[in-house]
């Protein structure tokens, strides 16, 4: 929706869609807090995810679930419950549960555990018969530094297994994975990635405006973002759309740049 004209913009997906996708985080959102989400922003997220193990204690799962849901937004546990289940024996009750609360999605993730990736991959290729697979590569601890090989072998193999997307970590701290301990990106991993892997399929753990915008000046508006706040889902569409000043130039109409320019 837009509430007025402004020629040559960047053309942006539109839902449902399979590339420009906003995966916002979920922290523990009042059922009220997620109505006014829904209400100011729906268009715009693709995919919400309860973060870590907020589900658990979360009051009004169920009414704040059947919001989005119904607003056509996909949900998923993030993947540290995935991994306190799987510490404990429980993929069975894993399965059960994100069936109850009818979940379309799963994240399968290894970030906070030692997992066999073979075992992982066993998870994303079981859980991919009933429900959409999002499997995240990277340590969530800080120093790891997984080779970029390492990486691209384990997204391939992943892709393979049967998930929709693979999610680069980032954490909600933007400060580990596939960036330095000072938020800017890891930019040889990252180039090596996209050389390897198909960039439709890989959704980028973003959770700073300056990573937002960094991702958007590489790869265009369409770019898949996830770990987006729930305040910055609109900021971040302006980014996406050129109406920021860290994206302005990128997408300012040619006529204009070249004036700016001076040629």
């Amino acid at each position: 929706m837009k509430n007025f004209e402004l020629p040559q913009l960047p053309e942006r997906t539109v839902k449902t869609r399979e590339n420009g996708l906003t995966m916002v985080m979920d922290k523990g959102l009042s059922l009220r807090q997620a109505a006014d989400l829904v209400g100011a922003s729906d268009e715009y997220i693709d995919i919400v995810k309860l973060g870590f193990g907020t589900s658990l204690i979360t009051k009004e799962l169920d009414k704040k679930l059947a919001f989005y849901h119904e607003a056509g937004i996909k949900t998923y546990f993030g993947g540290t419950l995935f991994e306190a289940f799987i510490v404990r024996d429980m993929f069975d009750a894993y399965r059960s549960l994100v069936s109850k609360y009818k979940m379309e999605c799963v994240e399968v993730s290894d970030g906070s555990i030692q997992m066999p990736h073979d075992q992982k991959c066993r998870y994303i290729n079981e859980l991919s018969r009933d429900f959409i697979v999002l499997s995240e590569v990277g340590s969530k601890e800080e120093g790891i530094m997984i080779r970029p090989n390492l990486w691209i072998s384990m997204m391939n193999k992943e892709l393979e297994c049967g998930a929709w997307k693979v999610i680069a970590e980032a954490r909600e701290s933007g400060t580990v994975g596939i960036y330095r301990p000072n938020g800017n990106a890891h930019v040889a991993l990252v180039n090596k990635i996209l050389k390897n892997v198909p960039q439709d399929k890989i959704l980028w753990e973003a959770p700073n405006k300056s990573q937002q915008a960094w991702f958007i000046s590489l790869l265009g508006a369409n770019v898949n973002l996830g770990n987006i706040a729930p305040d910055d889902v609109i900021p971040l569409e302006t980014l996406r759309i050129g109406l920021r000043g860290d994206t302005f130039q990128q997408f300012m109409p040619k006529k204009a740049a070249e004036q700016n320019s001076g040629d």
